[in-house]
């Protein structure tokens, strides 16, 4: 993702009609995050401005281990309940709600065909060899409706917002990338899960800058938001 030369999250378009709420150049500390009246304002300024979500009944069995990515919203399959407010701190922080949603843990990830990419990362503009299920893959699983115009919010743990469409993942062939150089992603590093893609293969991203090539690449992805589109 862009580094941002201010503190204050702010919406702005990116390329192909997405857009995202900056991320702040110095590290984020979460107890500072979570005051921010800018962050709390924006995100649910941005989930308010997509439309509601659509409810289906049917259920999938949960992760064996602890889930990595909750898809909610316009989904098909759902294998856990509503937010919990007082436990589920991050969603209630970041003003996540949901009545049921489709978490998946690392084993389910992994047992999707993996695809991999190997793109020059701005962080080191060096060449780096992602690996992970396709992320329209990912929420096939879910149930999200075929629809390209179907709306997806990637929100990252630090706040970081991408709205963009599946067609647009599947344009970009958006990985979900649980592995970088072999090994898998870690928490305080680009972990555990990367929303990513290569530029070199996106004519419109390939002739920009590097720190711009990934502005729609949210790393320490935890929710996808879905929202149908009539």
């Amino acid at each position: 993702m862009a580094n941002q030369a201010d503190s204050v999250l702010r919406s702005c378009d990116i390329a192909g009609g997405a857009y995202g709420i900056s991320r702040p150049r110095q590290p984020l500390v979460f107890a500072n995050v979570m005051k921010k009246r800018e962050f709390l304002a924006g995100a649910a300024a941005l989930g308010a401005s997509l439309p509601g979500f659509a409810k289906a009944p049917a259920t999938s069995g949960s992760p064996a281990t602890t889930p990595l990515v909750t898809i909610s919203g316009a989904i098909g399959r759902h294998n856990r309940g509503a937010v919990d407010p007082a436990l589920d701190q991050l969603f209630h922080k970041q003003l996540v709600k949901f009545d049921a949603a489709y978490a998946l843990d690392f084993g389910m990830l992994t047992r999707l065909p993996a695809q991999t990419i190997r793109p020059t990362l701005e962080y080191d503009a060096r060449a780096h060899t992602l690996r992970g299920p396709r992320l329209s893959d990912v929420l096939v699983q879910a149930g999200v409706p075929a629809n390209p115009q179907t709306q997806v919010l990637l929100r990252a743990i630090d706040g970081y917002i991408v709205a963009t469409t599946l067609a647009q993942l599947r344009e970009y062939r958006f990985l979900l990338a649980t592995h970088l150089d072999d090994k898998p992603l870690a928490l305080g590093g680009l972990g555990p899960l990367w929303a990513v893609y290569d530029p070199a293969a996106i004519p419109m991203l390939a002739g920009k800058p590097l720190r711009e090539q990934f502005a729609l690449c949210p790393w320490g992805i935890y929710h996808i938001q879905i929202n149908a589109v009539s």
